[in-house]
């Protein structure tokens, strides 16, 4: 049975690959549940939530349980932003690998994010962001087999026809805008990525129906309620309750739950609703010591997609401004903002 699983996953393999040539196929983003853990993935005003540095790294797997037949999606971050007072601006830079297919093709981006800070008044105030990088994607022209190749017995034992291609990569450059509003109670932004929608396709496959790489339209909104003041000991016990909105191209998700932190111990729920059917509920548990965060989620796939296994996602973050050195300048500074959830 070995020779067939194998020639199973083989076929699997060049079917992706079809679906990866054909540029009338529109690409999406990887999207993280722990949205909040990578901020500057969602929206570049989220630059410089903190006043000192924050670090942050994510791993999310995908379809765990059919990666045996080359259905695998690995995606990681890794972030840094903080405040800069002396030009009231953020700064941020967010490096992204997602992995389709058990690495056939790939794609790794890397944006700088900058977001000014406006002060309307006491209570209320908006930070404008932009982004810009750059994205590369790579096929494994070695993963692929091609049916030439497969013998009905013995699997993929042949060589093929099939003439490698000049170029197995495209670099293209990316940019992106976005809004954010805010209170000591509530926040609400927009995000418009890909602005200038580029060609992501490096195989001269369908040139001529080449539309481009979607703009992605992110809205989200949320609140924050203290259930009990912290102290220089113990973090505040809050509840933020928040929705994402996303849609790009013909694809779309939308995302309603919940985060409560009980101090140093945190965990939520969500829903996520794919555009006409239902997707995942997500569970979330994790906590926090010193300037550590540390979260895991899983998503509980909804959709006739249950059998893959839904998805698990591990999340990182590393807050300098919750460390002993700075607690008297963070008390001192304290946040006029509804971003704990984001910390």
């Amino acid at each position: 049975m070995q020779p067939l699983r194998s020639m199973k996953r083989q076929i699997l393999s060049f079917l992706l690959f079809g679906l990866f040539s054909a540029t009338v196929i529109q690409a999406q983003d990887p999207v993280f549940s722990q949205f909040y853990s990578t901020p500057l993935a969602l929206n570049p005003a989220f630059a410089g939530t903190t006043f000192a540095p924050r670090i942050s790294a994510s791993f999310r797997s995908q379809w765990p349980t059919v990666a045996n037949v080359g259905v695998a999606y690995t995606t990681y971050a890794v972030s840094y932003e903080q405040f800069v007072p002396q030009v009231n601006s953020g700064i941020g830079f967010t490096v992204l690998s997602d992995n389709a297919g058990d690495g056939l093709l790939k794609m790794t981006d890397f944006h700088a994010a900058y977001a000014y800070k406006i002060e309307v008044n006491d209570e209320l105030q908006v930070k404008i962001g932009i982004e810009a990088g750059f994205r590369q994607y790579n096929i494994d022209w070695d993963k692929l087999v091609f049916f030439d190749q497969l013998h009905p017995i013995e699997g993929p034992v042949n060589p093929t026809n099939e003439i490698r291609p000049d170029a197995i990569s495209n670099t293209i450059f990316d940019a992106g805008a976005g809004l954010l509003a805010y209170s000591s109670v509530f926040y609400g932004g927009i995000a418009l990525h890909h602005l200038t929608t580029p060609n992501e396709g490096f195989l001269n496959v369908n040139n001529g129906l080449v539309e481009g790489l979607p703009m992605r339209v992110s809205l989200h909104g949320g609140a924050q309620f203290i259930v009990k003041e912290g102290n220089k000991r113990q973090p505040a016990s809050f509840i933020s309750p928040n929705v994402l909105l996303l849609k790009q191209g013909d694809q779309g998700q939308l995302n309603i739950g919940a985060y409560y932190s009980m101090g140093l111990v945190f965990a939520g729920g969500w829903y996520r609703h794919a555009f006409g059917n239902a997707d995942a509920a997500i569970a979330m548990v994790g906590f926090s010591y010193d300037v550590f965060k540390f979260g895991y989620s899983y998503d509980f796939t909804l959709s006739n997609l249950a059998p893959t296994g839904g998805a698990h996602e591990i999340s990182l973050v590393l807050n300098l401004a919750n460390s002993e050195g700075l607690k008297r300048k963070r008390f001192a500074e304290r946040y006029n903002d509804c971003f704990k959830i984001f910390r």
